[in-house]
């Protein structure tokens, strides 16, 4: 199973916000335990699907981006849609529940 590409504060305008397809930004660090949990379901969603990209960025290394956008507590998944945020989804979540929040909004 592949690994979900990282970005960073210096990458995500052109990896995020620039890009053409919806991007679902996965906010985590090594420390979380529930972050560890949700990120095999995200990796397993990221090569089942071509209708979204997912990333994850490391709020240890990369301050500037989940202050920019008030990720408080992790795990933190934020959709991007034409570089706009169209979902926030907080916590560990099932498979299930995490593609049910996708779904409608990848519509």
């Amino acid at each position: 199973m592949a690994n979900l590409t990282s970005v960073t504060d210096s990458s995500f305008q052109a990896e995020v916000l620039e890009a053409t397809e919806p991007v679902l930004v996965d906010f985590w660090a090594p420390w979380c335990g529930p972050c560890r949990v949700v990120h095999p379901i995200l990796e397993e969603i990221d090569a089942e699907r071509d209708d979204v990209k997912i990333v994850s960025l490391n709020v240890d290394d990369n301050p500037e981006v989940a202050t920019e956008y008030s990720v408080l507590s992790i795990p933190t998944m934020i959709l991007f849609k034409a570089g706009q945020v169209a979902l926030r989804i907080q916590g560990a979540q099932p498979k299930r529940k995490i593609l049910g929040e996708l779904d409608p909004v990848l519509v």
